[in-house]
């Protein structure tokens, strides 16, 4: 019987652009989705942007435009990106759309004649220049405990401390730079304290990851908060009905978002929102997460649906973090990269695939090893699941004029693959993507060593066996058809590569019967090799400064990043490793396809020449440096980029662009002398 299922994935944030910590989670909602709809199953996937707060708001007021037009610029490239990793949804709304604050004002009505909502005095820290209560995030000063400066209004990023704003020495809005000063405001407050009887029963249920619940059932025990949901103006969101000046904080109308995708979804294709959310609805109802976002979904979500008469969700499914060759992402590292740049050099299906062959239905981070990311493309997919079909078509074609054999040359490799189906699909349905992974692979090893075992190429070559051939190969072709649909919600695009060539829909409904005496067509290329050149390229591309968001027609001139101040204190024998030399330019030249890029050849006298990558062709021309002395990092391990090997770094000053300047040394210095 087919089941009624909603789905949902964390709205990605109107303020910047998607990176690969996104797709994680996307792709893996995706993965579920498609496979619940290859099985037949009623499922929609629904997501939204989320698109109110003070970010959004001082975002739009850098760029000159209004709020309203920045989050439908970022919407688009939000559409675009996930629409570029294949990611199929049903609906993608906005939670500022008609639908979310109909039912954030309905939902907040409910929980206040509930008794749910509490009104109180807060003071905060107000910047007077700008009229706004600061956040902490937006509050910087001196630590009260080592008194680093530029720390941020809640903790040391130094020393680890944590602390109130008021007690952070100088403190001054990181948004203009004024002294704060204490203001009062009265604060509405949802009383998530009324739920905990509901909540310690939805925290022991099956609702959630045992990790998850875990986690939750110590904050129950900590005691339960209530929850600020509002904020002051000016604030870009909706207001609070009888409350002038009071806004709906952005995180009680983000889950609302789920509600408001799924009405608008409703309304153009003729369902019933309440057989969704209405507390009678039989569906099914998902939402994946990061576990960053847990007690929002985890505790205020189920209580808020609760006072509000809502159904609470089915299950609530976290994932990990995401890190690229075992650190945090990081843009000097090259590895904080972005959805749009990862599309500019790979098919999204291979981080699909390597996404799939990492992850489980737990709560663990996983790691883009970037190497383990070729040899896994490259071994897997091309080595395994295609080379399948590319091996064994043309002997279908040569042999038996592009049809399947109408005999099944070997029944127990068959039933070995299709029996795998239902153990499989149970794989997919707990999220348990890497060991359906593993299990298809072993398959196409399988298969691949039938192959080399029959050795078709050596029956080809008489008339008399040639047949035989046809068999082998006829029997691969249709083993790759039932590894294809077991790999089709992971891989959409080689799925319909492979239907094109087997002249076959794809379908996994039900036991796989045998194709034969079936045409089939020319083979032609479904995958080619992952370049070790791109992905150098790619990290290369990533590790540039972020490209600024395109301005309105009449943009404010944007201010100059501020130092962040002296980077933390090292010991002398770190500083010692480093060995800077002088450097002569003896010759420069720009670098073809490279915006930013001068290739330059540095002599260091008796020590001999390196080339080296600059990021400064905005700053100079190549001809103007020849024959400069500058200084440089001799020592530094050489990297390799896709327009060559770059074998030190130069050292300049000054905040990019057109204001850079190379440090050279006083006259007198020679090439190759250390400096020290």
């Amino acid at each position: 019987m087919s089941r009624k299922i909603l789905v949902t994935s964390a709205l990605p944030y109107a303020n910047g652009p998607l990176h690969l910590g996104h797709l994680l989670e996307s792709i893996q909602t995706d993965i579920w989705v498609r496979y619940q709809k290859l099985r037949g199953n009623d499922c929609i996937y629904l997501c939204a942007d989320d698109a109110h707060g003070t970010a959004i708001m001082l975002t739009a007021e850098k760029l000159g435009i209004t709020p309203e037009e920045q989050i439908a610029r970022v919407k688009a490239e939000h559409e675009r990106d996930l629409a570029g990793f294949h990611i199929r949804f049903d609906n993608y709304h906005s939670t500022h759309s008609r639908e979310c604050q109909h039912y954030s004002e309905e939902i907040y009505r409910r929980l206040d004649a509930n008794g749910h909502i509490e009104r109180r005095d807060v003071t905060q820290l107000f910047d007077p220049e700008k009229n706004l209560f600061l956040a902490d995030r937006y509050i910087k000063g001196t630590c009260p405990k080592c008194k680093t400066d530029d720390q941020y209004g809640d903790n040391c990023e130094a020393c680890g401390a944590t602390y109130t704003p008021a007690e952070l020495i100088n403190p001054r809005s990181a948004i203009s730079g004024a002294t704060p000063i204490e203001k009062s405001s009265t604060h509405f407050f949802f009383k998530l304290g009324d739920f905990e009887n509901l909540l310690r029963n939805w925290t022991s249920s099956d609702a959630l990851q045992p990790q998850i619940a875990n986690k939750l059932r110590e904050w129950l025990d900590a005691g339960l908060q209530s929850w600020d949901i509002s904020r002051d103006a000016p604030y870009f969101g909706f207001e609070i009905p009888g409350a002038p000046g009071k806004f709906f904080y952005v995180w009680l109308d983000a889950p609302i978002g789920y509600m408001a995708s799924c009405a608008n979804w409703c309304e153009k294709n003729g369902r019933d929102f309440d057989e969704y959310w209405g507390t009678d609805s039989t569906a099914e109802l998902y939402h994946f997460i990061g576990k960053d976002i847990i007690n929002f979904h985890g505790l205020f979500w189920p209580a808020m649906l609760d006072s509000a008469g809502f159904r609470q969700p089915t299950a609530i499914f976290a994932h990990g973090f995401l890190t690229v060759n075992g650190k945090k992402m990081s843009k000097s590292r090259g590895t904080f990269i972005k959805a749009e740049t990862y599309l500019k050099h790979l098919p999204a299906e291979y981080l699909r695939y390597y996404f799939a062959a990492k992850l489980s239905g737990a709560v663990d981070d996983i790691d883009l090893n970037l190497e383990d990311f070729i040899n896994r493309v490259n071994s897997d997919l091309v080595g395994k699941l295609v080379n399948i079909a590319s091996r064994s078509a043309k002997f279908v074609q040569k042999g038996n004029d592009g049809k399947l054999s109408t005999t099944q040359h070997n029944a127990t490799l068959w039933q070995q693959v299709t029996g795998a189906g239902e153990s499989i699909a149970e794989l997919y349905e707990q999220r348990e993507y890497s060991k359906a992974v593993r299990e298809i692979m072993a398959l196409a090893d399988a298969t691949n060593e039938y192959f080399d075992a029959c050795e078709p190429w050596k029956l080809a070559k008489s008339d008399d066996t040639i047949g035989q051939a046809a068999d082998v190969a006829s029997q691969c072709i249709d083993i790759f058809r039932v590894l294809a649909t077991y790999l089709s919600p992971v891989l959409p695009e080689l799925a319909k590569q492979a239907e094109q060539f087997l002249n076959i829909p794809l379908t996994w409904q039900g036991e796989f019967a045998p194709l034969h005496n079936h045409s089939i067509e020319p083979f032609k290329a479904m995958m080619s090799r992952v370049d070790a050149d791109k992905v150098a390229a790619m990290v290369e591309e990533s590790s540039d400064n972020s490209p600024a968001p395109t301005p309105a027609a009449k943009p404010k001139k944007a201010a100059k990043d501020k130092d962040s101040g002296i980077a933390d204190t090292i010991a002398y024998p770190d500083f010692a490793k480093i060995d800077l030399r002088v450097a002569e330019i003896v010759a420069a030249e720009a670098v073809e396809g490279a915006d930013k890029l001068l290739k330059l050849t540095l002599s260091l006298g008796d020590l001999g020449t390196r080339q080296v990558f600059a990021g400064i062709k905005t700053a100079y021309n190549a001809e103007q440096l020849v024959g400069k002395l500058t200084v440089m990092v001799a020592n530094l391990e050489a990297r390799k980029m896709r327009f060559g090997m770059s074998e030190g770094m130069v050292l300049a000053a000054g905040p990019g662009d057109q204001e850079i300047w190379l440090l050279s040394p006083d006259s007198g210095a020679k090439a190759g002398m250390k400096i020290q």
